[in-house]
């Protein structure tokens, strides 16, 4: 099964980069959560670099420690508050070390973090990491420091991320901020704000750089990426205020892709994440026109029960979703689905449950993200509706969603098997130091024999000769 969060119970990453010679205090930078975080800390990085700070992945030698924070369940949020605690002694150690909170926990808690954590100093929001600079220079002067403003502008565009770790073969490249659809479970509309999207011609250029340093491959990142609507700049719910010429000069999701895999044709292009309701089909033909569009979608459902979807406020229908897949499978039959499933939300039946399983085998999903509900304080569903399922009847749900996911994604497994598949190599498998491991173009992983001359970063064709439930058995093809 593949992650698209970080474990809960572990603390967040921490990256460093090449040190700038001139600069003389060390940042340690943790992330915790979705993929925008860690696209997130990029940027903060990128900003503090240019402010005399280098990266360091040795917590006792920082001068400030930031952890960028996610709000998604109750878990992350306790596992921060956890890790801060961890840092009590070595501020006590260095009283002149900072310490902050960024992304989505800072702009939910806010004050909380200055008033019950002592020891933080900084909190700052995700709208907000250009202001680090001068919120620095507040905790310098021994004032606490916060900016937790949300922006109807700000995409970061000009900002050129540093890239944190990661294998030098694959990057993400964000092109929209915020979410305007208002799911009733979900905080990040109010951690993240309106939805906007990213100039075409900064993400082109992005891809571009990235390209010509080697990279192989891009996830173009959103909270939604299928809502991409770029008309000038502005928040996506004021386009009807647009002028004539804007709307008509408009760019939508599936024509940044064509722009995109034309502007970097070597480079292998997926994208995260995706919202049925949004998501058009003019996207699924972009995917067949064009080759290095991966036939990869991860397609959040979350519920197969159309009771629950209303609830949820998800704006589509179960039929509606399942119209969405069978016409993306006739435009791209090799196309590979992904799921987000929440179990136990507010009111959920046993026959609510048993159309989510029956939506899954359907669908036949390769693999998915299953969670059972967790209440998010100031949320519609916080708010107005009763989190009344018992948590053994949530347990019991989610491990038969999870256990159907598996047999599922067996099945799917095993259908790449006995064929011959275009590999990205992305770095050594973690069970066996003379094998590779990399991804297919439906995002399944593959490990396989290392043969001399390979490298990082190579796409090689290896024959898949066999599967467990969530990876495949290849071998190089001669």
């Amino acid at each position: 099964m593949q992650e698209k969060y970080i474990d809960e119970t572990k603390q967040g990453e921490a990256f460093a980069i090449a040190e700038r010679p001139e600069n003389s205090k060390k940042l340690f930078l943790e992330s915790y959560g979705c993929q925008m975080n860690f696209s997130d800390s990029e940027i903060v990085a990128s900003i503090l670099n240019e402010q005399g700070y280098n990266t360091t992945m040795k917590v006792e030698e920082a001068d400030l420690i930031l952890l960028n924070t996610c709000s998604i369940r109750e878990k992350a949020e306790q596992t921060v508050r956890m890790r801060l605690s961890q840092f009590k002694n070595l501020k006590k150690e260095k009283p002149n070390m900072t310490v902050g909170v960024l992304g989505c926990m800072a702009e939910r808690l806010k004050t909380k973090f200055l008033e019950e954590e002592q020891l933080v100093d900084l909190v700052v929001g995700p709208d907000a990491y250009r202001d680090l600079p001068n919120l620095l220079k507040e905790t310098d002067d021994g004032r606490d420091a916060i900016n937790v403003i949300l922006s109807k502008e700000e995409t970061y565009a000009d900002i050129n991320p540093v890239r944190l770790g990661g294998n030098g073969v694959t990057a993400f490249v964000t092109i929209t901020r915020g979410c305007d659809n208002m799911c009733t479970f979900c905080v990040v509309p109010f951690t993240r704000g309106r939805e906007r999207s990213r100039d075409p011609h900064s993400i082109i250029d992005e891809c571009k750089d990235l390209a010509n340093n080697g990279y192989k491959e891009i996830t173009l990142l959103g909270q939604n990426v299928d809502s991409y609507l770029w008309y000038g700049g502005g928040p996506k719910k004021d386009f009807a205020k647009a002028s004539e010429m804007q709307k008509a000069t408009a760019v939508n999701f599936a024509q940044l892709l064509d722009l995109v895999a034309k502007a970097v044709p070597e480079l292998r292009i997926r994208f995260s994440t995706s919202n049925p309701q949004d998501m058009s089909l003019d996207v699924f033909k972009m995917m067949a026109k064009h080759d290095n569009i991966c036939k990869y979608v991860h397609l959040p459902v979350q519920s197969g029960s159309n009771n629950m979807l209303e609830a949820m406020n998800r704006q589509h229908t179960r039929e509606e979703y399942l119209d969405l897949i069978r016409k993306a499978k006739e435009i791209v039959p090799e196309v590979a689905f992904s799921q987000d499933m929440i179990v136990g939300f507010c009111n959920e039946s046993e026959e609510d449950h048993q159309d989510t399983l029956s939506l899954m085998r359907e669908v036949e999903y390769d693999y998915g993200y299953m969670f059972a509900y967790s209440e998010r304080p100031g949320t519609p569903a916080h708010k107005k509706m009763e989190d009344n399922i018992p948590a053994d009847v949530k347990q019991r749900r989610l491990a038969e969603v999870i256990a159907l996911q598996g047999e599922l994604s067996k099945q799917r497994m095993k259908s790449y098997v006995g064929r011959m598949h275009q590999i990205l190599i992305e770095g050594i498998s973690k069970k066996n130091k003379n094998q590779w491991k990399g991804r297919n173009s439906q995002n399944a992983v593959c490990v396989f024999d290392q043969l001399e001359g390979q490298k990082i970063g190579d796409i090689v064709n290896v024959f898949v000769y066999d599967n467990t439930q969530g990876t495949l058995l290849g071998r190089t093809a001669e």
